[in-house]
């Protein structure tokens, strides 16, 4: 017997939505404060990663030791729970965690290498004036964004920005980051492996099988997951099964190895200046704010991803660049303060090896806690602000935070599998403003994505082989400027995008619907679409003073 014909309404393509449904809660609407508050430590977990690997590859090529780690690990986390509340309160006012930045680790890199420093013979006094070094070079290159986003410079070209170019741009911030999913994981299989299964089962498959509990396992799939492995891989450590292993696997697997417990002080509050007054040079700077044009094309591109997982209106132009004006004075407090690297939402790693004399960087950026909003439905605002509070409070009292700094590189590794995977999807979303039966809509996305990763994966194969990248001159600084902006996939695959969707036919009426350009004409100004007012204006009446455009 034939099928019944289907009805019309089911042959209809799914609807096109400003703001993205099945959201538990939203930008505006805070959970209940107990579920507020352990969904906020959930995003602190999640954001330890990324922060303890910067000083861990960093700290003792500038010759500091367990102490030295610590300490700057503290001071990342302190200087990030600051940050993340000014961008809560003043920035783009989304529910966005500002953490360090690994766009900034490649200039670093070339100032531990200066030749001014080789002669320093105490491990703690170059440790100190390499910092210093540092310090100097990131108040430098906070001045760009400061400057493209407070002037409203930045504001300029997020408006020519349509659906179309941001989709390889967001897509590639998360699909990006495929080096550091499995690869990672399998680093110490015996506990990656069982973390990703663990998760993705309590997340996806056992709030189905179990609907009076699914909630809670939904939204707290990492902690409980995270909880079972760590302990699973604490008896296999203190049960012997690394003591005979190599040295290599010992660190990735076992609970005791990174040095952070016994080398963090039990109190401490980090302060400016506290390894002592920057020193600045012309060329480390320069590298350095090469680094933060690219910290600030990513963040754009995690910004746009964060505000579709909060179920909030794409953000107008002119909130973007208020954003990206705080996340520069965000980079002067890591100068000031001495984090060894900038600020941004969507930071850029840089996972170091230091083999044989072999100094080569292969390049990364994090956007882990946009996803975690996917994963959990939960794009509350006042979630972050918990987080950051979690950030301040755990960087103060260092024996408390380093233990859960402690936890296994692999173990983070697997929960990065899910959340990345979340934050590229969201750039996949915007395709659906977008017609995808154009060929000018296909040649744009496909070739933006393709050169996305085909020309940062010579750039890094380049500098695996040969220790140096590309472009390489005598002036150093100029190398890591040039090095750096093509190693970054988002970088790469987001300009391709928007040069191309600027310029191809962009007069042509039917092109322009076919980029989607007319869904987000109504949020390219603050006062067109009355949710703005909403979702982005500032408290306590501050726009009267600082008016959004």
């Amino acid at each position: 017997m034939a099928a019944p014909a289907p009805k019309q309404e089911e042959l209809q393509p799914h609807a096109v939505k400003d703001q993205l449904p099945a959201i538990s809660y939203c930008l505006t609407s805070p959970p209940p404060w107990p579920e507020a508050i352990l969904l906020g430590f959930q995003h602190y977990l999640v954001m330890l990663g990324t922060t303890v690997i910067i000083p861990t590859a960093l700290v003792p090529q500038m010759g500091g030791g367990n102490e030295e780690k610590a300490r700057v690990i503290q001071t990342l986390l302190f200087v990030a729970g600051i940050n993340t509340l000014i961008q809560s309160f003043l920035g783009t006012r989304l529910p966005a965690v500002i953490g360090g930045s690994y766009t900034f680790v490649a200039p670093t890199i070339s100032i531990i290498l200066a030749g001014r420093y080789n002669g320093i013979a105490d491990p703690h006094e170059k440790f100190v004036r390499i910092m210093r070094g540092t310090q100097g070079a990131l108040i430098v290159a906070s001045t760009l964004q400061i400057i493209m986003g407070f002037s409203g410079l930045w504001r300029i070209v997020v408006r020519l920005l349509s659906p179309l170019s941001a989709a390889p741009l967001v897509a590639l911030v998360g699909f990006g980051l495929y080096e550091l999913g499995f690869p990672s994981v399998a680093k110490c299989v015996e506990i990656g492996l069982p973390q990703i299964i663990l998760l993705v089962a309590l997340s996806q498959y056992i709030p189905k099988l179990v609907p009076l509990l699914g909630t809670a396992f939904e939204r707290f799939a990492i902690i409980m997951s995270v909880a079972l492995v760590w302990l699973y891989a604490f008896f296999l450590t203190v049960g012997g099964a690394y003591k005979n292993a190599a040295p290599k696997t010992q660190f990735h697997c076992r609970t005791d190895r990174s040095g952070l417990v016994g080398g963090a002080p039990w109190i401490s509050v980090p302060y400016p200046f506290q390894w002592g007054a920057p020193t600045f040079d012309a060329g480390e700077a320069f590298a350095m704010m090469a680094a933060s044009f690219v910290a600030l094309v990513e963040s754009t591109g995690a910004f746009i991803a964060v505000s579709r997982y909060a179920s909030a209106t794409p953000c107008p132009p002119s909130v973007m660049s208020r954003g990206i004006g705080w996340q520069g004075v965000g980079i002067l407090l890591g100068g000031l303060f001495g984090t060894a690297n900038g600020s941004s939402v969507s930071v850029f790693i840089l996972i170091l090896a230091f083999d044989v004399g072999l100094r080569y960087f292969v390049p990364f950026w994090n956007s882990e806690n946009a996803g975690l909003l996917g994963l959990t439905r939960v794009g509350s605002r006042r979630v972050v602000q918990i987080s950051a509070g979690f950030m301040i409070f755990f960087s103060i009292l260092g024996k408390f935070g380093a233990v859960f700094a402690s936890i296994p590189g692999p173990i983070i590794a697997a929960i990065y599998c899910l959340l990345f995977a979340y934050v590229g999807m969201a750039g996949v979303g915007f395709l659906q403003f977008c017609n995808l039966n154009s060929f000018r809509t296909k040649f744009i996305v496909g070739f933006s994505v393709f050169m996305g990763l085909s020309v940062p994966q010579y750039f890094n194969e380049y500098t695996s082989v040969a220790g140096y990248g590309p472009v390489h001159t005598h002036a150093r600084w100029f190398n890591d400027m040039i090095n750096v902006v093509f190693s970054s996939k988002a970088f790469v695959g987001g300009a391709v995008a928007y040069l191309l969707d600027n310029t191809l036919q962009r007069h042509d009426s039917t092109a322009r619907k076919d980029r989607g350009h007319h869904f987000w004409d109504r949020f390219r100004s603050f006062r067109t679409d009355p949710r703005s007012e909403e979702f982005y204006s500032l408290p306590f009446n501050l726009n009267k003073f600082f008016p959004s455009f």
